[in-house]
């Protein structure tokens, strides 16, 4: 069956369930009213909107599958272009002067650069009003170039969690932690049992040594706030500057503390995968890792609040940094301001698009949206409504995973190098000297 047949079935078997509902209703009232769950846009028929992105497989399947009833109800049809060489492709189209209509772009770095061409239009006004009334104020500032909002949010991702077992929790007592000392002296209780409180591992193969990264970004916002962090991976504070030599000291004090995870260096040579298994079974009680671990666990391993394994959020140090999450997500980035574009990236920005694409991912989730228009009763997979509600939190302190923003000679070369180092015995000294002295230049 062709997409346009596909379309076809799915809006007729919608209008046929609300025609038997109410059957006084007439079928061109009855596809009217399917089309109310995607909001009010401009009929644009015979138009075609490509959006240029980077998610293939079946993850491209659940985007297209969330978009048809936008496509039936303006007879706009989107061109979803997932390419496995999104990034070096959308240079040289936006180059050579072929640039798609819209792009989903992963890094707010690349939208500077794009933004830098002259090529990138600057969003429409519905848009802007979406993302100022749906979303908190960091999230607008990384879709925003020199004070100019471009992109508007598309999905989220939760690293900013602890794993451990409900199970475990309950058989001795314990209660999750919700402020930094609370978790503290968890530690220090479970230390006085025997147990090991946390579970650690920085194996990856070549990339080696980011979840310490992603450790020492947790402890940078947390202590220092969004601004010495973005300044951090400008490096206009450098890794050997007294606030990030206090993140590596507060950090030792967690994930280097014998009394709490056991050997030391044996966290070098663990993987990330592997980290956390031992928790079901109390083997260590807690690993702070993203919303992705869930699918670490085998399918014998009950992952939920009352289960085998769950996760909460970690907590906030400094009262002045508020709900501090770390993470990272997409951004709709439009090349011209056409009619049909323009309506695209209205209906991009509004809840009623993350609820389509919520509901494209099914029962197993993994897909999230900080747009606080989504209810919470949307997300059927309960990790993930506990992941967006900090996402979507006004209020909440958002930054972007650090290592992933700096220079990649940095933050995908010498900091997970180094970062491995330090957890084998080299000085945080010796270490903050390395990684400065490998930023770029230029």
């Amino acid at each position: 069956m062709n997409k346009k047949a596909f379309r076809a079935v799915l809006a007729a078997a919608a209008i046929s369930v609300l025609a038997t509902t109410v059957a006084t209703v007439s079928p061109a009232q009855a596809a009217a009213n399917a089309c109310s769950g995607v909001g009010t846009y401009a009929k644009q028929p015979g138009k075609t909107v490509e959006i240029m992105n980077s998610v293939i497989g079946q993850e491209n399947a659940r985007y297209q599958a969330a978009l048809i009833a936008f496509q039936n109800c303006t007879g706009i049809t989107i061109n979803w272009n997932g390419n496995n060489d999104f990034e070096s492709q959308l240079g040289v189209r936006v180059a050579g002067g072929t640039a798609p209509d819209i792009a989903m772009i992963p890094q707010p770095g690349l939208l500077q650069k794009m933004v830098a061409t002259g090529k990138v239009v600057k969003a429409p006004a519905q848009t802007l009003a979406n993302v100022n009334k749906y979303w908190s104020a960091g999230w607008k500032g990384y879709g925003t170039v020199n004070g100019v909002f471009y992109a508007a949010p598309n999905s989220a991702n939760n690293k900013s969690l602890v794993w451990y077992s409900p199970a475990q929790f309950k058989k001795f007592g314990y209660t999750v932690p919700t402020t930094w000392a609370q978790m503290t002296a968890l530690s220090d209780k479970m230390a006085a049992k025997g147990q090991t409180p946390w579970c650690g591992g920085l194996g990856s193969g070549t990339a080696t040594g980011w979840p310490g990264t992603d450790w020492l970004e947790e402890i940078v916002l947390r202590t220092q706030g969004a601004q010495v962090y973005a300044d951090w991976i400008s490096h206009k504070v450098k890794f050997s500057d007294p606030k990030i030599i206090a993140a590596f000291d507060q950090l030792a004090g967690w994930m280097k503390n014998p009394k709490y995870v056991g050997d030391v260096s044996a966290i070098a040579t663990t993987t990330f995968q592997a980290a956390g298994l031992g928790i079901p079974t109390a083997k260590c009680m807690m690993l702070q890792q993203a919303s992705f671990y869930a699918s670490q666990y085998p399918s014998t391993v009950k992952v939920s609040s009352t289960g085998d394994v769950w996760a909460f959020y970690l907590p906030g140090i400094n009262p002045a940094v508020k709900t501090p999450v770390e993470g990272g997500g997409e951004f709709f980035a439009a090349f011209n301001s056409n009619p049909a574009t323009q309506e695209v990236q209205n209906y991009l920005s509004s809840p009623q698009w993350a609820i389509a694409r919520i509901a494209a991912a099914g029962p197993s989730g993994g897909w999230l949206s900080a747009n606080n228009g989504v209810p919470a009763s949307a997300y059927t997979n309960g990790l993930d409504a506990l992941s967006a509600k900090y996402l979507s939190d006004k209020n909440s302190t958002f930054v972007f995973d650090a290592s992933d923003a700096m220079p990649a000679a940095v933050g995908a070369g010498s900091e997970w190098t180094e970062l491995t180092n330090w957890f084998t015995g080299k000085s945080t000294a010796d270490v903050a000297a390395a990684i400065d002295a490998s930023w770029p230049t230029a």
